[in-house]
């Protein structure tokens, strides 16, 4: 019979005594309970409604199934990952739309166009990567642990004291299902930029910690820093009309 994260939860007599689990069954993968690890699943003891859903064939098997989630996602982190090219191929009716509207468009205005789309399309797919990079750099400091690996479902972030933190890059990008969780669950909800005024609202850590670290300016900076550093965290086609202009600064 195979258990999950509840049946260890409710047969566990404490708190300690589920904790105690996992650093068993990481220390025979020779790797520490560490405080990061203790707040995370501190935040799922109290929250059974938020553990992940795996399941294992004894409660250690499934500590350390928790544990390699949590690492390959730490280790797969934005900064050093290298991000796949896109899966799928343009649909050519988008281009027939556009130059029938926009008529002097030539053939090569057109695959710029496409091209251009399909770029944007991979740079936002890893913006909410880098976010929760940057934050994780940022909120350290003040007792919060990045829930690498979704080891906490509809959580980004948990803290030493309890609090529980979802981020969005923006007001409009949150999932029906999280926020149904968060009616009846302590999460706390923050998002970069107000989608309808363009406003951000890193003022909310600052203000928090009395701090001026949390700004725009300092994203973008770590934003650019990565790319410099990992190129290949933003996945180009090799067909992009502008790929020689990243492939010439090399």
């Amino acid at each position: 019979m195979s258990v999950n994260f509840d049946s260890i939860i409710s047969t566990s007599s404490s708190e300690e005594d589920f904790l105690k689990i996992f650093e068993d069954a990481f220390s025979q993968e020779n790797q520490l309970l560490l405080e990061a690890h203790r707040t995370i699943l501190t935040a799922c003891y109290r929250n059974p409604g938020l553990s992940p859903t795996l399941k294992a064939n004894t409660p250690e098997a499934l500590a350390k199934a928790w544990l390699k989630k949590y690492n390959d996602s730490y280790e797969n982190r934005i900064s050093r990952r290298i991000s796949q090219l896109p899966g799928t191929v343009a649909d050519p009716i988008v281009s027939i739309i556009i130059n029938a509207r926009l008529i002097g468009l030539t053939t090569e205005h057109l695959e710029q166009i496409k091209y251009a789309h399909r770029l944007s399309m991979s740079a936002e797919n890893i913006q909410g990567l880098l976010l929760e990079e940057f934050l994780a750099e940022q909120l350290a400091d003040y007792g919060w642990y990045c829930c690498w690996g979704e080891s906490v479902r509809h959580v980004d972030f948990c803290n030493v004291d309890g609090s529980l933190l979802q981020i969005k890059n923006r007001s409009n990008s949150e999932n029906s299902s999280s926020s149904r969780v968060r009616i009846n669950q302590p999460i706390e909800k923050w998002y970069r930029v107000d989608a309808r005024t363009g406003s951000y609202r890193w003022f909310y850590f600052n203000d928090k910690y009395d701090t001026d670290r949390f700004s725009e300016e300092n994203f973008v900076a770590f934003v650019q820093q990565v790319l410099i550093g990992n190129p290949d965290a933003l996945a180009i086609e090799v067909n992009n009309p502008w790929k020689g202009l990243s492939d010439s600064s090399n």
